[in-house]
């Protein structure tokens, strides 16, 4: 490798996501949809159900956060909780990292998430923005099932 390759790839690694800062994902979105399709059937489903919830965030110095849960998720009778319950409120994902945007996609470096198989890893999602609507695809192994899908979420901007 030249000293100037070297050179570009250490800067490359010090300097703050540039491109994150310049895109109109920055601010916050809230779930409206989402919906998973298995790459081998063609089977769809919403695996959050009707009506999801959730928040993600993506702040001008490259970081974002993010929240969804289950349209219906119960709440415990009180604790202790059953095991029933127990299953039934493991329903949510989250997760905090930093990212950049490239064109039309998105590369979340995961520092922390609620599903441990995502902490440290890179999850790369093509995005499209029509007004304030923002369509996410993410397209990977399903932890549930291991089989490959392909999950839309629709935003809507937070004002």
């Amino acid at each position: 490798m030249s000293r100037l390759a070297a050179g570009l790839v250490c800067m490359s690694l010090v300097l703050p996501p540039a491109s994150a800062a310049d895109t109109s994902v920055v601010g916050t979105w809230r779930l409206q949809s989402t919906v998973r399709e298995v790459v081998a059937t063609g089977k769809r489903n919403n695996e959050f159900g009707e009506k999801p919830d959730g928040y993600v965030t993506y702040l001008p110095d490259g970081r974002m956060h993010g929240i969804l849960t289950i349209d219906d998720r119960m709440r415990p009778g009180g604790p202790p909780s059953t095991s029933e319950e127990k299953t039934k409120i493991g329903t949510t994902i989250g997760y905090a990292g930093t990212y950049t945007v490239e064109g039309n996609m998105i590369t979340q470096r995961v520092e922390f998430s609620s599903n441990q198989s995502w902490t440290g890893s890179k999850q790369v999602r093509l995005y499209k923005i029509d007004g304030d609507t923002m369509t996410i695809t993410a397209v990977n192994t399903n932890p549930k099932d291991g089989q490959e899908s392909r999950t839309v979420a629709v935003w809507k901007k937070v004002k």
